[in-house]
């Protein structure tokens, strides 16, 4: 059964992590995100990709930051990266498109998924994610968040993006 908002945030509270949440309307993009800022810190833009082989990635980067799908593939060297489909999402990470986030790795008992953070994200606290809704913003330190993705079995990969051109 996934987890719920309610049972991601216990899980954070479990593991001592302090976490701030604030709620708002429901946002999809980036640009909506934008006008429903309740906490400074490092907001995160998350792309879940799938490759031609069937693996799956989720891709945690700067909301500012561009990125290109073809760069990236090379990058992380899968061929063929595209968007994961919304039946995906669902079921690896238990979330609805435009709630994307590193918190959905705590549905990914099977460890299918495989979290990619670009560098510049951790270098700034907090960092801003979904808590498995696009109705609220949750603030963690960024060593929070990779100590919580590796409770869930998700040793994510740090690449410093500005240097593989991602």
């Amino acid at each position: 059964m996934k987890k719920t908002p309610e049972d991601l945030l216990a899980y954070l509270a479990e593991l001592g992590i302090e976490a701030t949440t604030v709620h708002h309307p429901p946002v999809r993009t980036v640009d909506e995100a934008k006008q429903h800022r309740g906490i400074e810190g490092t907001h995160i833009k998350n792309l879940f990709l799938r490759d031609k082989k069937g693996r799956m990635w989720l891709v945690v980067a700067h909301e500012d930051r561009p990125l290109d799908l073809k760069s990236l593939a090379h990058a992380l060297g899968a061929k063929n990266l595209s968007f994961g489909s919304p039946d995906r999402l669902r079921r690896y990470l238990g979330v609805e498109p435009g709630a994307v986030t590193p918190l959905g790795m705590v549905n990914d008992v099977d460890h299918a998924v495989t979290v990619v953070i670009d560098a510049t994200v951790l270098q700034r606290d907090p960092v801003c994610c979904h808590p498995l809704t696009n109705e609220a913003t949750t603030a963690l330190r960024a060593e929070d968040l990779l100590r919580f993705l590796r409770t869930t079995g998700h040793e994510p990969t740090i690449m410093d993006f500005d240097r593989s051109r991602a």
